[in-house]
C-alpha cells in the first residue's frame, strides 16, 4: 500500500465568481457562455494553453454528425464556417475544421462573451463545507491559488471535481473496468510531390491494413487544401491513470510515424507528416453517479424524459476495451439526455457536463462526442445560474425554465408527450 501523507496550507484566493466552470473543452465553453449570458460573473479554469479540448488539445478536429444540432455548436459552426470557411457555410452541421482556427475563434469568443478564462490552471482540489462547494484550489504559474463561487460546473472530462468532493463514480465496462482505448491524432499535407518515407528506428513496419493498429482506414481529407487528418493509432488503457496515460504518449507517438510510413507506401506517396495532436486523445475515463443513469436501453429504444436538455442520434460506438482490432457500431435513432445525468446526490451547487456525466459504459460511448458536449454544457450553464439566483441546489431548480432558456439561446428541443416525468 503507497505512504498517504496529510498536510494543511494556506491558500490565496486569487478570485471570485458566480460560475466557476473547471476545464475548457466543449462542454465548458458553452457552459462559461450561457451562463454569462444571463447575467453571471463566470471564470473558466482551462488546464493548457488552449481552448476546445479534443478538438484542439487532441486535434479531433472534425464534428460528427449527429440530430438535433441547435444552440450554441450550431452558433459556433456558422461563426467559424463564415469567417473562415466560406464555402462551407450553411453547408454543414459536422465540418472538418482547423484546430488553430477554432482555438483562435474560442479565445475571441470568450472576450466578446465577458467570460473570464484563466489559462494553465489546473485543478487540484475542492474547499467544501458540507453539501457546498466553496472553492477549487488550482495549480497556476503563481503557485496554489483558491477560486471561490457559488456555482461549480466539472467539465474535466474525467470528473475530477465531483471525484475529490465525494460524488460516486464509475469507469469503463460494468464486467471487467477496461475503458476504450486511447488515440493521439494527427495531419499529412498533400506536397505535390512524391515524399521520401523513412521509417524511425524502433517503430513498426505495416505491411497491410489488418496490421494496422486500428485494422482499418479511418481518415478525413479537406479536398481544397490537400489536409488529411488521420485517426489510426490506438493504444489500450485508461486515460484517468498515470501509468496508462505515460505509456500511451509514447506508444501512440510511436504509431503515428508507423501509420505515417505505411501511408506514404499506400496511396498518399505525396503527404508529409504536418501535425501531431500534442497529447493523446482520450475516449472514456470516469462517470458521475448522478440522479438518472442513462443507459444503453434508453439510447437503443430512442426514450424520452420530461427533464431534457440535450439530444443526439449518434451511433454507439465502442473502440474495443481489450486491445482487438474492432469497434462496437449501432445505429440509433435519436434519444433524449435528461438534466439528472449532470446532477450528483451528494452536492448541492455543482454540476457535471461533458463525457463524464452519469452514464453506463455502453450510452457513454454514444453521447461522447464534442457536438453532444456542447448541448450539455449549454445546459449546465444555464442551470447553474438559476440555481445562483435562486439560491436553491441545483437539482430543485425549474426544469421549465432552464428549457425556456434553453430555447431561448437557440438550442431547440423536441418535446414527446410520452416522455417520462421527473
Amino acid at each position: 500500500m503507497a505512504n498517504q501523507f496529510s498536510f494543511q496550507r494556506q491558500v490565496e484566493t486569487y478570485a471570485k465568481a458566480d460560475v466557476i466552470v473547471i476545464g475548457g473543452g466543449p462542454a465548458g465553453t458553452a457552459a462559461a457562455i450561457s451562463a454569462s449570458r444571463l447575467g453571471k460573473k463566470v471564470i473558466l479554469l482551462e488546464r493548457s494553453g488552449q481552448l476546445g479540448g479534443m478538438g484542439t488539445l487532441g486535434n479531433v478536429s472534425i464534428f460528427m454528425p449527429i440530430g438535433n444540432v441547435t444552440g450554441i455548436y450550431r452558433e459556433m459552426i456558422a461563426e467559424v464556417l463564415s469567417e473562415y470557411l466560406p464555402e462551407q457555410h450553411d453547408v454543414s452541421i459536422a465540418p472538418q475544421y482547423s484546430p488553430f482556427v477554432l482555438r483562435y475563434y474560442l479565445n475571441e469568443k470568450m472576450k466578446k462573451e465577458n467570460v473570464e478564462v484563466c489559462f494553465h490552471t489546473e485543478f487540484v482540489g475542492v474547499v467544501q463545507e458540507g453539501r457546498q462547494v466553496k472553492a477549487v484550489v488550482a495549480a497556476t504559474r503563481e503557485g496554489l491559488r483558491a477560486f471561490e463561487g457559488g456555482q461549480f460546473i466539472d467539465c474535466t472530462g474525467d470528473a475530477r471535481v465531483a471525484l475529490d468532493a465525494g460524488v460516486p463514480y464509475t469507469s469503463g465496462r460494468e464486467e471487467d473496468g477496461l475503458t476504450q482505448p486511447m488515440t493521439l491524432m494527427f495531419m499529412m499535407q498533400n506536397t505535390g510531390k512524391p515524399v521520401n518515407s523513412i521509417l524511425p528506428e524502433g517503430c513498426y513496419y505495416y505491411e497491410n491494413k489488418s496490421d494496422l493498429p486500428q485494422g482499418r482506414h479511418l481518415f478525413w481529407e479537406r479536398n481544397k487544401d490537400g489536409n488529411l487528418l488521420v485517426n489510426m493509432t490506438r493504444v489500450k488503457g485508461n486515460g484517468a491513470k498515470i501509468a496508462d496515460v505515460n505509456y500511451a504518449e509514447t506508444e501512440a507517438l510511436r504509431q503515428v510515424f508507423s501509420v505515417v510510413h505505411y501511408l506514404q507506401r499506400n496511396g498518399f506517396e505525396n503527404y508529409a507528416l504536418a501535425h501531431i495532436a500534442g497529447q493523446v486523445g482520450v475516449r472514456e475515463t470516469n462517470q458521475i453517479v448522478g440522479l438518472y443513469t442513462l443507459t444503453e436501453q434508453d439510447v437503443l429504444e430512442g426514450r424520452r424524459f420530461a427533464d431534457v436538455v440535450a439530444q443526439t442520434n449518434y451511433e454507439i460506438d465502442i473502440h474495443s476495451p481489450d486491445g482487438k482490432k474492432t469497434c462496437d457500431e449501432r445505429h440509433v435513432d435519436g434519444y433524449d439526455i435528461p438534466y439528472r445525468t449532470m446532477v450528483p446526490e451528494a452536492v448541492d451547487n455543482l454540476l457535471v457536463a461533458g463525457r463524464a456525466i452519469s452514464a453506463t459504459h455502453v450510452a457513454m460511448s454514444s453521447m461522447r462526442v464534442q457536438a453532444t458536449c456542447y448541448a450539455l454544457g449549454q445546459a449546465a450553464g444555464i442551470a447553474a445560474s438559476l440555481a445562483f439566483a435562486d439560491g436553491c441546489p441545483t437539482r430543485d431548480i425549474s426544469i421549465a425554465a432552464l428549457q425556456d432558456v434553453l430555447l431561448q439561446q437557440d438550442a431547440v428541443l423536441k418535446f414527446a408527450p410520452e416522455a417520462e416525468g421527473v
